[in-house]
């Protein structure tokens, strides 16, 4: 566990609802200056628009602020077709689009929706078999093949090359998920739940990438912090413990639009200097 010395990035969670002024909440995120919008992918929710569509959409009223989902339900996305939506997208940004995966939660209601309602050991087989089917998609080579329990290629071909190279970041929380990330996730994408239980899930991360001999610092550290005010006091010490203690670069907070201005102009400075002041 230790500080890797990258610059932060702060992000804002949006909740794709339906009736809400989406695009220019991201718009107005990007005028603030944070650095990403993240958009969760629940399709089974009668009230959201769907995720990568509305990523593909903001991918083109905005300029500079990056784009992820937060993070897509492999289950009711085919790996293939994901790789060319991501690629796509990342294309219309210039290179701002980053793919956050999950193995897929809910099973019950990926089931709904006729997915295939995958659980434990079998999601997360899928999920290895997915990564390796993304990058192949992205790779711009002929004649891929991937020949996996779920998901398969059979001498198709790639492209669109995405504009960067795009990060596989993995909402990932057991150990032989933390495996898979320390394996072959380029960033690391948990959600908030105590300082206890990310040191100890940090601790697993790197346990898991000292075992394959990987550089800790080669993998992002992206922590879904939710509602600042909800944090345990002093989060502004909270989070600058979390980026010089377990080397998270990337905050991504939830809330109410007309919060956007505090965390832009007053939380992001604060933990910043915080952390430039521990560094020193």
């Amino acid at each position: 566990m230790a500080d890797y010395g990258k610059n932060l990035r702060f992000g804002y969670f949006l909740v794709p609802m339906a009736d809400q002024p989406l695009v220019a909440t991201a718009q107005a995120a990007e005028r603030l200056g944070l650095d990403y919008v993240a958009v969760q992918d629940h399709p089974y929710q009668r009230r959201f628009v769907e995720t990568l569509s509305l990523l593909a959409a903001l991918a083109t009223a905005t300029e500079r602020i990056g784009l992820l989902p937060d993070v897509i339900n492999l289950q009711l996305r085919q790996p293939a077709v994901l790789a060319k939506a991501a690629a796509t997208i990342d294309l219309l940004s210039g290179g701002r689009f980053e793919l956050g995966l999950g193995a897929g939660a809910f099973p019950e209601a990926v089931a709904a929706y006729g997915g295939p309602g995958r659980t434990g050991g079998e999601a997360l087989t899928a999920l290895d078999e997915a990564i390796q089917v993304i990058r192949k998609v992205w790779s711009g080579e002929s004649n891929l093949r991937v020949d996996g329990e779920h998901y398969r290629l059979a001498g198709a071909k790639a492209g669109p090359v995405p504009a960067h190279s795009i990060g596989i970041w993995l909402g990932a929380v057991g150990p032989r998920a933390l495996e898979l990330t320390a394996r072959a996730a380029d960033g690391w994408l948990p959600s908030f739940r105590s300082g206890e239980s990310v040191e100890r899930k940090t601790a697993q991360l790197d346990a898991a990438l000292a075992g394959i001999g990987r550089d800790p610092a080669e993998v992002r550290r992206i922590l879904n912090v939710g509602v600042v005010d909800d944090l345990p006091a002093g989060p502004i010490d909270l989070l600058a413990d979390l980026a010089v203690d377990l080397g998270f670069d990337t905050f991504i907070f939830g809330g109410e639009p007309d919060g956007l201005p505090r965390l832009a102009n007053e939380i992001a400075p604060a933990v910043r200097d915080a952390v430039a002041s521990r560094r020193a």
